[in-house]
């Protein structure tokens, strides 16, 4: 549901896409629909609420309790003040706190649920959204605490908490309380009406912000390991025949050709480097495009899922203005992102897998083409001491395992809660924990390879056994750009902090790797 310029992502409108989301969680600003169509959408739901209380009719959240407590009905003088208990009793997260930039993405997909004007909520609720998004200003939101039906509860109360001015936010790089920042800025809490804290916080907003976020990141991931492994091969003196494109043309998945073309055309150079003496090279090789091609095949369907999931009025019940029907029903589940997650972790895990297996291969001396063992950059009497990338090889095992070790699927593992109101829950917002935590992982594994990979080229330079002319455009532009930024390892020295920066590097999308349309 947006119209978009430059800076602005307007809601209410059309559509929201996963980049709109993420251009809202870095930094871009908002804006609602101002038509007569979405102004008397959002009135008709709120008139149509209003006209029921008044009519003494059973709204569920607004006259009765929440969950199981549906049955306990709630005194008319006390509907006013029962949203504020559900955001109060519901600030009980723990663990780490979302990130400003994953806080931001959370105001985006909120904002577009309620959007859609079936949530019975003001105009005054969903301005003070777009105040928190063009101040700038994010909740302290605690990741734990959400099984992902029904929807994110308890961190969503920390959005609905700020939105009346309670609790603490992220702002200018630190957190302070909430109505400490309200008053410097000059922005007024707002009274939820009876449905608003429901609406807020009955909801799949936090699993599909993260969704989101961790979409682009896979998005970015499956390229950067196509490029490490053109780089690789390389490196190796691989064959490059494995990615020939009559032989992907009799296995027609698109993703697995879009990754083997890219490999072709990485691989083309004026005078392309010796083959491997070996017909066939090992499988991370030579089976790179059927590993990379299942994540880049499998994110058209994961964006369908999720953006579906982003423009969805998610909340319980619904209200239909327009024909004046509350709709009890179960919206709150988040059963896709917890399918999108559970898959796309899965997926990125065996990116990790793929580049630690590669680099297995290009630190042994036994199996890498004659390259000098763990890649180090000593000559002569000074080599026996030094030992390269010995221990950045290990790293990227352990980093693997870990990422293998959470693909376990967050969505199989259901509980029943609350009273057994909640008996069949999603795990949604676990699932996309874990998948962040999965790409965080894959993204050090990643940055640890192109450092190495990119050392085997040089190794290779240095030796004479390549030149420009054994090189494409394509591997001269990314291997130019992160020698301008990483020294060649000769001596041992700490590589921590180059580590560091070359994720921070990944994680920005740094690097334009290939071209959108290809």
């Amino acid at each position: 549901m947006t119209s978009k310029n430059k800076n602005t992502i307007k809601f209410g409108a059309q559509a929201l896409t996963i980049e709109d989301v993420v251009t809202i969680a870095q930094g871009a600003k908002a804006s609602l629909c101002d038509s007569p169509e979405f102004t008397d959408k959002i009135d008709r739901g709120v008139a149509f609420l209003e006209r029921l209380l008044k009519e003494e009719g059973v709204i569920y959240g607004v006259t009765t309790g929440y969950g199981d407590s549906c049955t306990v009905a709630v005194p008319p003088h006390l509907v006013d003040e029962l949203p504020l208990h559900l955001t109060r009793f519901h600030g009980c997260g723990l663990g780490d706190i979302l990130t400003h930039e994953q806080s931001r993405a959370v105001l985006a997909t909120r904002l577009c649920s309620l959007s859609q004007g079936m949530s019975g909520v003001t105009h005054d609720l969903l301005n003070q959204i777009i105040t928190l998004i063009n101040q700038d200003v994010a909740p302290r939101i605690p990741q734990e605490g959400s099984v992902g039906a029904s929807g994110d509860l308890t961190p969503l109360s920390y959005l609905a908490a700020v939105l009346i001015g309670e609790r603490e936010v992220l702002y200018k790089g630190g957190v302070r309380p909430t109505a400490d920042v309200f008053s410097e800025l000059g922005i007024q809490p707002i009274h939820l009406k009876p449905k608003e804290g429901l609406a807020l916080m009955n909801g799949t907003a936090v699993m599909t912000a993260l969704a989101c976020l961790a979409y682009k990141r896979a998005e970015y991931l499956t390229q950067l390991c196509t490029k490490i492994t053109s780089l690789v091969s390389v490196g190796m003196h691989g064959n490059d025949f494995h990615f020939d494109e009559a032989l992907f043309a009799v296995k027609p998945h698109p993703g697995q050709q879009q990754i083997a073309a890219w490999l072709r055309d990485d691989l083309k150079a004026d005078c392309p480097p010796r083959n491997s003496d070996r017909l066939q090279d090992r499988y991370s090789l030579r089976c790179a495009p059927h590993v990379i091609g299942v994540v880049q095949d499998s994110l058209p369907w994961l964006r369908s899922l999720i953006e579906n999931e982003l423009n969805s009025a998610n909340d319980n019940p619904i209200i239909d203005g327009e024909n004046e029907r509350v709709l009890h029903g179960g919206h709150f589940y988040g059963g896709h992102i917890a399918m999108a997650m559970d898959t796309l972790k899965t997926g990125i895990a065996n990116l990790a897998d793929l580049l630690d297996r590669q680099m297995a291969q290009l630190m042994d001396y036994k199996f890498n083409n004659g390259l000098p063992f763990n890649l180090t950059g000593a000559e002569g009497h000074r080599k026996p001491i030094n030992h390269g990338f010995k221990a950045v090889q290990i790293g990227i095992s352990a980093w693997t395992a870990e990422a293998l070790k959470h693909t376990m699927p967050a969505s199989v593992f259901s509980r029943s809660t609350e009273c057994h109101n909640q008996d069949k829950v999603s795990m949604g917002t676990i699932a996309a924990r874990d998948c962040i935590r999965v790409l965080e992982l894959t993204e050090q594994v990643a940055a640890a390879s192109l450092l190495a990979s990119v050392q085997a080229i040089e190794i290779r330079y240095r030796h004479n056994e390549l030149n420009e002319q054994h090189m494409s455009e394509n591997l001269k532009m990314i291997t130019t750009a992160v020698t301008s930024e990483f020294e060649f390892v000769v001596e041992d020295r700490p590589l921590e902090a180059d580590l560091r920066h070359f994720i921070n590097r990944i994680q920005q999308r740094y690097w334009p790797l290939y071209p959108e349309d290809k």
